[in-house]
């Protein structure tokens, strides 16, 4: 029986930390395919014309940069309820998950014994008004006497005195008589602000004491609050690009601390939230149990769709990157040390370039080093082109619209933007996407 025996090429690294390093690598990978492939026909791959390729000549400009952080949702207003008298609670006067007014009635607490309170306590006003009245008919009566000499001095400033004792015993009274009515008031307990109701905390028939006081909670949602935090080293980065004029923000700091920035909202779905926000809130102090700035967007939600409590992404549009290159994100070939391009020379042959990348930009990745403007960089013929020195046939590379499922034709649909990122200038409220290593 004959016996197949199959070869299998060990795979070559393919970038390397220098460039010199990284050219004799490849030129090596170029030697080991060769040499598997010497039992090929003598019209092989070296007698074929150069691959067609295409390529990007990189242009120095402002880029757009939309910044990216992991957020949680919160309510613009969130309240307890609690009642404010003991009591039994009789009735519950709304519904669970509901949306109410402010001074909508919730709850019912058993309103007997206030009435009584407020009932003795009015009694006691028209007690000390009938001794009011009473002090100020003799007081009436005695002043012109006093005039006369017909009555001491003495008496008439005895009728004086209780009079002002009548009177303060009235105010006393009658300020009692308003906190029983108060008490009395306070027996049905209304919502003090609106949104979305919660769970009763306490049913029919219970106890409602001073120190188990909590009945429901109210959560406003229209607008909604979206909290996240940008990292002391990325402020610090981003005040660092600022001050250089590599970073432009939007507006100018406000009393907040905020910056003009457009917020965004994505959902855990990867969808974009139809409505637009604003900064409202940049903390000018490091949270010490965080080690970050803590930021808050505030985000119109009409409708309810966000919740408190959800974690999103927050995305800030409106910075821009000053005098910048961008490559496509195809061009950019990931290897162990780092980042890569392959960049095409006069003489049309491949040259690799190790690159840094710091963000993204339009679905392209911005390189911060490793090319110059005017370079041409390849971006599509991987397969047919990837040997150091090989000579090529270059064409500009035209870019194909998304399909109706978002992949990209011709090829696989480009993967997300970092998510990473730096804050913006001299504010905890601006951020930047994070430098890709």
């Amino acid at each position: 029986m004959p016996q197949f025996v199959s070869r299998v090429s060990t795979p070559i690294p393919f970038a390397c930390t220098s460039h010199r390093t990284l050219l004799l690598l490849l030129s090596a990978s170029a030697l080991l395919l060769a040499g598997c492939g010497k039992s090929d026909s003598a019209t092989g791959p070296a007698n074929m014309p150069p691959p067609e390729v295409s390529f990007v000549t990189l242009e120095a400009r402002a880029l757009p940069v939309e910044m990216e952080y992991t957020g949680q949702t919160a309510g613009s207003r969130e309240t307890e309820v609690r009642a404010r008298v003991a009591g039994i609670l009789q009735n519950r006067l709304y519904e669970e998950g509901s949306v109410v007014k402010a001074g909508a009635p919730l709850f019912q607490i058993d309103p007997a014994t206030f009435q009584n309170q407020l009932a003795s306590a009015e009694a006691a006003v028209a007690v000390a008004t009938a001794k009011f009245n009473q002090a100020h008919r003799d007081h009436v009566r005695l002043s012109p006497l006093v005039a006369d000499k017909a009555i001491s001095q003495k008496e008439f400033d005895d009728s004086t005195s209780a009079l002002e004792s009548a009177e303060a015993s009235l105010k006393q009274a009658q300020a009692q008589a308003n906190e029983a009515r108060l008490n009395l008031g306070y027996t049905k307990v209304v919502s003090p602000i609106s949104g979305t109701t919660g769970t009763a905390a306490k049913s029919e028939g219970n106890l409602i004491t001073a120190s188990d006081s909590l009945l429901t909670t109210i959560v406003q949602t229209n607008p909604i609050y979206v909290n996240f935090s940008v990292s002391e080293a990325d402020m610090l980065q981003m005040t660092k690009q600022v001050s250089n004029g590599q970073l432009k923000v939007p507006g100018s700091r406000a009393s907040n601390g905020s910056l003009g920035f457009t917020v965004n909202v994505k959902l855990a779905d990867g969808s974009k939230f139809p409505r637009k926000g604003k900064l409202n809130f940049a903390s000018e102090k490091v949270n010490p149990q965080t080690g970050s700035f803590d930021v808050r967007a505030e985000i119109p939600n009409p409708d309810g769709t966000l919740r408190p409590g959800q974690f999103v992404r927050v995305l800030l549009d409106g910075a821009s990157r000053t005098n910048s290159l961008s490559v496509p994100q195809r061009a950019v070939i990931d290897s162990p040390f780092g980042k890569m391009v392959f960049v095409i020379d006069k003489d049309d042959k491949l040259e690799p370039r190790p690159v840094e990348l710091d963000g993204w930009s339009n679905g392209q990745w911005i390189v911060t080093k490793g090319v110059k403007s005017g370079d041409r960089v390849l971006v599509e013929g991987f397969i047919k082109a990837h040997d150091p020195g090989m000579v090529v046939k270059p064409v500009p590379y035209v870019p194909v619209a998304p399909g109706a499922n978002g992949s990209v034709a011709g090829g696989s649909a480009p993967p997300a933007p970092p998510t990473s990122a730096a804050p913006a200038a001299s504010s905890p409220a601006a951020a930047t996407s994070a430098a890709s290593k």
